[in-house]
């Protein structure tokens, strides 16, 4: 959906294919940030629970007295899961990939509202500069971004396709 608007002087038309293409790319980039937070979020839990649980399992069976190897494996277990967890450091990716998201949404604003409310008022020079500063952004972003997953693109794709990145005020056009 373009969203450059009706009756723009041609002299702002490559600015505006430009600068909506940025909106587009931010909008994926943003939603595809958002679904690799929540995979690092279900992998943070999904080793943090059981590794949290079979380490306190495996100590009450110690205490218990005399169990066998079970304590030791229980708490090898815990130890795996926590050495994985560890060196996935899903807490961390999923701070980056939040705060990547939010940035992409704050670039995304700014090239929707920079085509749809200021752009045609604009003379060339000025809307040059502009998009020449929403393309730093964008690059800026791209640079510290890690990107996201086949899953994270998958879901992203889905949310997108299924209206996630809609607004109500957008359905009357």
């Amino acid at each position: 959906m373009s969203l450059i608007p009706d009756g723009l002087p041609e002299s702002h038309r490559p600015i505006a294919l430009e600068a909506d293409r940025i909106h587009e790319s931010a909008l994926w980039s943003a939603q595809g940030q958002f679904e690799q937070a929540k995979l690092w979020r279900l992998i943070n839990v999904a080793l943090g629970v059981p590794a949290a649980a079979l380490a306190a399992v495996s100590g009450g069976t110690a205490l218990a007295g005399d169990v066998g190897v079970w304590p030791g494996i229980l708490a090898l277990a815990a130890a795996a899961l926590s050495a994985t967890l560890t060196t996935v450091n899903a807490s961390r990716r999923m701070t980056q990939a939040q705060a990547s998201a939010n940035a992409y949404l704050q670039l995304q604003t700014a090239a929707r509202q920079f085509l749809t409310v200021d752009l045609s008022d604009l003379n060339r020079e000025d809307a040059r500069d502009t998009l020449r500063s929403l393309t730093n952004t964008r690059d800026e972003l791209n640079k510290t971004a890690d990107p996201p997953g086949r899953l994270a693109y998958k879901l992203s794709s889905r949310n997108i396709s299924g209206g996630g990145q809609s607004y109500g005020a957008d359905e009357g056009e």
